[in-house]
Formats: structure tokens, sequence, C-alpha cells
């Protein structure tokens, strides 16, 4: 099983806790403003607030949220301005991480990322050391429902998806990320919802780990997740056969 396939299940799983939380709901609140911050408050227009969108309807976002933070993005009603950044480094077994983050204070977030990587076994390198090694795919986690493996694969060719791969409770469909608005609209015209949609950014190539790197790697992973201002975090690992957390 691959890392990204690997830890969009978890991620899948953790979502419904972080919401009880409201840690999911504040870290897409944050993705809705910055967009709309940068390119406008209407989603047919500006597709990185689409994506924003689609993630607040997963965790089920309320409306009247939603719409205050398009409309602090956008400067219509005061609010927090965020700086969108990135960070790039190194984490067990040489394996290449990526962490997007918004924040509103530079100084304190990233040295709090470089103490995340170096307690979890890795380093946090200079910008775009490891970002070539990466490329932007839409992603969207859609439940089994009538579904078998023949006709997702047929669904996938008819909504222009680059693949369609089963997983535990469902199927995880691949696009380019140029096309996820209208795979996304394709499937809601056939009725099926997304249980989970985003544009993550996917290793191009990827290092095998033994279980024990594998276990190291996935808890950088979790604790840089877990940190208020990371939105999405993204590797380049394979699990081996058979691995157990």
């Amino acid at each position: 099983m691959s890392g990204h396939s690997h830890w969009a299940t978890i991620k899948h799983k953790k979502a419904a806790a972080d919401a009880k939380k409201g840690k999911a709901f504040s870290k897409v609140v944050k993705l809705i403003m910055a967009a709309a911050k940068r390119g406008g408050g209407d989603p047919k227009t500006n597709l990185k607030l689409a994506y924003a969108l689609e993630e607040g309807r997963a965790c089920n976002l309320p409306k009247d949220t939603v719409e205050k933070a398009i409309k602090k993005g956008t400067g219509e009603l005061e609010g927090v301005s965020y700086e969108e950044v990135t960070y790039e480094g190194y984490g067990p077994g040489g394996i290449a991480v990526m962490a997007d983050a918004l924040t509103d204070n530079l100084n304190r977030t990233v040295s709090e990322i470089r103490k995340i990587f170096e307690s979890k076994g890795g380093k946090m390198g200079d910008r775009n050391c490891v970002s070539f090694m990466f490329e932007k795919k839409g992603i969207l986690l859609i439940p089994k429902g009538t579904l078998d493996d023949d006709k997702a694969m047929e669904l996938g060719l008819e909504i222009g998806a680059e693949d369609v791969q089963p997983i535990d409770d469902g199927y995880e469909v691949t696009c380019a990320a140029g096309d996820f608005g209208s795979v996304v609209n394709a499937l809601k015209a056939r009725k099926i919802e997304p249980t989970s949609a985003a544009v993550p950014r996917i290793a191009k190539d990827r290092i095998p780990l033994d279980a024990e790197k594998a276990r190291k790697a996935l808890n950088l992973m979790e604790a840089l997740e877990e940190h208020d201002d990371v939105n999405e975090v993204a590797s380049n690992f394979d699990l081996p056969a058979g691995f157990t957390e």
C-alpha cells in the first residue's frame, strides 16, 4: 500500500474525530479565507476556493460559517489575515516530506514545525529541496454503494478520472488537478457524493520503508497534520506488505 493511500485512509477516519473537536472546521475556515483573499469569492472563477469549499462540505461546515469566511477573505468583513507557506524536509529513511500551512505568525510556525521534524527523526530543509518530487492531483473518496470494481472503473472512464482504486469502504478516484471541478460535478450529477475531495501533492516516485521506519514516518506525518496551522501533508514512502500500525 502506498504512503498516500494509507495516509488518505487515516485522514478520512480522523476527520470525524477532528470535526467533533472543531479542529477540522478551523482549518477549513482558514483555507477558505486564504483562497478568497487570493482569488476572489466566486468558486466558478477561483479554483482554489472551489477546492476549499469541497473540503468544507466533506466536514459539514455550516453554510453561514462558509459565507463569513469568504467575506473575511475578500475584505467584506474584518478578520485575521493568514499567509500561505510550505515547509519541506526529510523524514525517517530519507523520505521527502512537505507540509502546507496557513499562519498569522510566520516565526512561531516555522519554529514549531522545525521542532516537529527534529523530534520525529526528520530534518526541515530549504525551499524547493523536495517539491520537484511531487505533483498535484485531484483525489476523491467515494462510498461503495452499489458499485463493484468493474462498475467503478467504468464510472471513472465516464467522468474523466485517471485512475480508480478500491479502498476499505469505497473507492479512491484520481484525476488531473485541472479536471477536479468537472469530476466532482460529474459525480454529483450521478447522485454520488464524495466523502472526501481535495487536490493534494502526490509523489512521482516512492521510497519503500521497513516496518520500523514506516511507523516513524507515519508518526511524523501525524504530528505535522495535528499542528493547528498545517492543512496538508505529503510524503513519498511506500509501506511494507502486511504492515499494521
